[in-house]
């Protein structure tokens, strides 16, 4: 099996397993830290509300993560020392992050929504033609990525 694939199908597994073992826990601390209270928000109930975007998000995000990091890794290592490897290392997975975050960003508010609020899931199938509906449609990506304005001021600060 060629490397890429290796690396695609074991950090999609990975990063899988991992968000979908933890989700509980991610779903009571968030619980925890929302405006309405724990027990407004849901309390226990719909524990696994939400687990839907998080399932389907996690293995191209982790996936994305890891293809980019081994790809930035072998292509930067033959151009440093063996001192700098850890360096190369270091920015391997910054540049990981940055890519996977694409992914990762938009399915994190979609599942922080669907756990506040349990009662109304964040992508819920609408009609016999089973489209997916979005919360706050009309407001584009905005919706999913309410910080981007802000990031992209903070990119151009000298």
């Amino acid at each position: 099996m060629p490397l890429d694939l290796t690396v695609l199908l074991s950090g999609g597994c990975a990063g899988t397993a991992v968000d979908v073992t933890l989700f509980p826990l991610d779903t009571v601390k968030t619980r925890l830290q929302s405006k309405q209270g724990f027990r407004a928000s849901g309390g226990f109930s719909g524990i696994y509300s939400g687990l839907g975007p998080v399932a389907l998000g996690s293995a191209p995000g982790a996936a994305t993560f890891f293809l980019s990091y081994e790809f930035s890794k072998s292509k930067l290592a033959p151009l440093c020392g063996e001192r700098y490897l850890p360096l190369v290392h270091m920015a391997s997975a910054c540049l990981g992050e940055v890519v996977s975050c694409g992914i990762r960003v938009p399915i994190e508010v979609i599942k922080q929504r669907a756990q506040i609020n349990s009662s109304q899931s964040s992508i819920s199938m609408s009609g016999r033609s089973g489209q997916l509906r979005y919360p706050c449609a009309h407001r584009g990506h905005q919706a999913a990525c309410p910080d981007q304005q802000l990031a992209v001021q903070h990119q151009h600060l000298p």
